[in-house]
């Protein structure tokens, strides 16, 4: 099975031209690889941020504070 076109090898790999899987393909998965890297950073914010939130309000705020304030 060719992803490329190619049922042979038997060529001048000079003139193919590109020799990588999905050629054709670069700016959709290009776009695809941003938007999951942005939605992940995005879901990673919003749970971090709740997971902050729980512990100011598990014990004495001034001293969660301030060892919050060292990272």
């Amino acid at each position: 099975m060719s992803t490329i076109g190619y049922e042979s090898w038997a060529v001048d790999l000079a003139d193919v031209g590109a020799v990588y899987p999905f050629q054709g393909w670069e700016v959709a998965m290009t776009i695809i690889g941003v938007a999951f890297w942005l939605g992940w950073h995005r879901i990673q914010f919003v749970r971090e941020g709740k997971h902050l939130e729980e512990a100011r309000q598990m014990g004495e705020r001034d001293k969660i504070e301030k060892m919050l304030e060292r990272y």
